[in-house]
């Protein structure tokens, strides 16, 4: 579960890696939003970045000073290259996508890609049946994992949904689906706004059923204290903070080295992940920092 920050997409970015990264690897998914077309959300979907393989041959390293247009005539045509070769059933595992170019129509075409329109979900109990039925083909057997399945819910408790103010009814959701992903190979992405959860103790309650919670947070651009203690500052919009990693049949935490990452677009093309640095401490204005033994008033930085 993603939980939405109410003054910026950042959701979106996530969701379309996640559901472009279904598609390519011909999963088929259940795609459930507010939005009056959920099917033309598709058409924003990334497309896969070429590996650097397909891009650059050690013949082609010379060539890097070339014109522009060819460069660009280059890149576009191993591009075609990398789609037509993973048009059969085995697909290289893909998580980088370019946010400038939207998916190939014909990947989209052969998908089975089934959408919903929260909107027009009059109870919860419609909805649970299509999920049911989407997640029927992906129980689990003896025989293996074949294929995988993927639910892709966004905004789950909007106000343009008829069932917003139905809070044990949005729980009791969300437990049935939890229940059938058990059963199931498949997995399941939703986003919604806390803040529009009308009681604090069913977001809390919301919160304990997530397998792996995340919550994103827009960057004001004058922010100066937060410029002075992070690098790269300027090259950030957003931040993703990791509140729970899923962990099945295991009563030990898992520990993570950092909980809070930084959203960058690296290029204007690629969403990238980075671990928060701390930016240098100019001691040039204050005085001596002193020995390792300690100093008699706590600063905020002291190692």
């Amino acid at each position: 579960m993603v939980m939405e920050d109410s003054e910026a997409p950042h959701h979106l970015l996530l969701l379309r890696n996640f559901m472009s990264q279904g598609v390519l690897h011909r999963q088929p998914l259940l795609y459930a939003s507010p939005a009056h077309s959920p099917r033309a959300f598709l058409g924003t979907l990334p497309a896969p970045i070429p590996p650097r393989t397909h891009l650059h041959t050690p013949s082609q390293q010379q060539e890097e000073d070339l014109r522009i247009a060819w460069q660009y005539k280059k890149y576009f045509g191993n591009e075609q290259m990398f789609v037509e070769s993973h048009r059969g059933n085995h697909w290289d595992f893909c998580n980088e996508f370019d946010l400038r170019k939207s998916l190939d129509r014909q990947l989209l075409g052969a998908a089975h890609i089934d959408c919903v329109n929260l909107q027009d979900v009059e109870d919860l109990a419609s909805l649970r049946d299509r999920c049911s039925a989407f997640l029927a083909p992906f129980a689990r057997t003896e025989e293996g994992i074949t294929c995988v399945g993927r639910v892709a819910i966004q905004s789950f408790c909007s106000p343009q949904c008829r069932y917003s103010n139905s809070d044990w009814d949005m729980l009791f959701f969300i437990k049935s689906l939890r229940s059938m992903l058990r059963s199931s190979n498949a997995v399941a992405m939703i986003t919604f706004t806390p803040s529009v959860v009308s009681s604090s103790s069913v977001c809390m309650r919301w919160q304990h059923l997530a397998d792996t919670l995340l919550s994103l947070r827009t960057i004001p651009d004058d922010d100066k204290e937060m410029a002075k203690l992070l690098t790269d500052y300027q090259d950030m919009f957003g931040l993703l903070h990791i509140h729970k990693v899923g962990r099945l049949n295991s009563q030990v935490p898992v520990i993570l080295e950092a909980t809070t990452y930084s959203l960058k677009v690296i290029r204007r093309k690629t969403l990238v992940l980075e671990r928060l640095n701390q930016a240098p401490v100019d001691a040039s204005g204050g005085g001596s920092l002193g020995g390792c033994s300690g100093s008699s008033s706590a600063r905020l930085l002291d190692f």
